[in-house]
């Protein structure tokens, strides 16, 4: 699925908070942290916008897409 995709006319979640991020979840299922230390004096909302989430939804997908290539990687390695 896109950024857009999960983005555009659509809704975040707030799941919970741990070691200094707050979890959302796009309306799709797909979950993702927002360091306190971005939020700065902001108010959190328990369901927002997605696309005012777009920045922390990027930063998270390229890093799970990281994750996968690894762990095929590794797989086709034989480790």
């Amino acid at each position: 699925m896109s950024i857009k995709e999960m983005v555009k006319d659509k809704r975040v979640y707030f799941l919970f908070y741990k070691e200094k991020e707050l979890w959302y979840e796009t309306e799709n299922g797909f979950k993702f942290p927002v360091p306190i230390d971005d939020v700065g004096t902001a108010s959190m909302n328990r369901t927002d916008k997605a696309i005012l989430f777009m920045r922390w939804i990027r930063k998270h997908l390229a890093l799970v897409e990281t994750w996968e290539k690894l762990k095929e990687d590794t797989i086709e390695e034989g480790c």
